[in-house]
């Protein structure tokens, strides 16, 4: 639900579920035949898990990090994994990059050019859940486009700030 001001969208379990089948959806449709997904971890992992899935298609990961200040919420340093996780082989052909959103673009955009640069790879497209309007980078493929750039309320933030003893007092009898 995006708040009156447009400042804030926040997203249910079930919102996020079906915002990520609505993603594949707009993959399939664009009937364009990928060999392996890259997903950026970690936003990238829960769409980038259930598009493996549902094409059946291999994922690899790679950790990026530029959300650290303020209770992560102002973009700093941008910091990408030397090397990529895969099952077996090696990132090649075509390849659908995952990540939930596109909010400045700086990550997604610094890792394209990144694996531009890797001859393997002959095709990239990217896919996201999300494109803010603030965004100098538009995915491929996105499902909302969202103009007044809101603060995106996860449904797993829950977690950012639970710990263990937290956890534990949620089950306590």
């Amino acid at each position: 639900m995006l708040t009156d001001d447009g400042k804030h969208l926040y997203v249910s379990w079930d919102e996020y579920h079906l915002l990520t089948e609505r993603l594949a959806l707009k993959v399939a449709a664009s009937n364009w035949e990928f060999d392996q997904i890259l997903c950026l971890a970690r936003g990238g992992l829960r769409p980038g898990d259930v598009l493996s899935r549902v094409f059946d298609k291999p994922l690899a990961i790679m950790s990026t990090s530029s959300y650290r200040d303020e209770g992560g919420t102002l973009q700093g340093r941008l910091d990408m994994a030397k090397y990529i996780t895969m099952p077996k082989g090696e990132l090649a052909g075509r390849v659908l990059l995952v990540d939930d959103l596109a909010d400045s673009g700086v990550t997604l955009q610094a890792v394209v050019e990144r694996l531009r640069g890797i001859p393997a790879i002959k095709e990239l497209r990217s896919a996201v859940i999300w494109t803010k309007g603030v965004s100098c980078y538009t995915p491929d493929y996105y499902v909302e486009l969202l103009p007044t750039s809101p603060w995106i309320h996860q449904p797993f933030e829950e977690y950012d700030n639970l710990r263990p003893d937290g956890l534990a007092r949620k089950f306590a009898v």
